[in-house]
């Protein structure tokens, strides 16, 4: 798959909740969002969302029976990994320099030991 595309509110919580469930119905995740929701949205609602996550190959779906089985294509993990190397490539062909220049002081600014952490993340990838 190429650069995964960036979500919208409803898609980003509808994929959180399937990166927790690993593998689910489109009840299982109305249930789970409309439990924790000011407003609980319909059925509808969520299926449409999934089956534009399915074609978007953000989900992938397996019939069994009458029932519609989905579950992510992507790890959490990776899905950011390369949506933030898409975003940071996208920043620096509208910004060059500047955008660097701010990265480098935004980094001036952090704690000692977050900097060695991000570092070793930077070095495993």
């Amino acid at each position: 798959m190429a650069v995964p595309p960036a979500l919208h509110e409803l898609e980003a919580e509808v994929m959180d909740e399937m990166w927790r469930l690993e593998r689910g119905t489109v009840r299982d995740v109305m249930e789970a969002l409309n439990t924790r929701a000011s407003k609980p949205r319909a059925y509808t609602t969520y299926m449409t969302i999934m089956t534009r996550l399915d074609a978007k190959g953000l989900l992938q779906r397996e019939r069994q029976g009458k029932t519609d089985i989905y579950g992510p294509r992507l790890e959490r993990d990776a899905y950011l990994e390369q949506r933030a190397q898409a975003e940071v490539q996208q920043i620096l062909a509208d910004y060059g320099d500047h955008a660097l220049v701010n990265f480098a002081r935004a980094m001036q600014t952090l704690d000692p030991a977050r900097v060695r952490a991000l570092r070793r993340l930077a070095a495993r990838e």
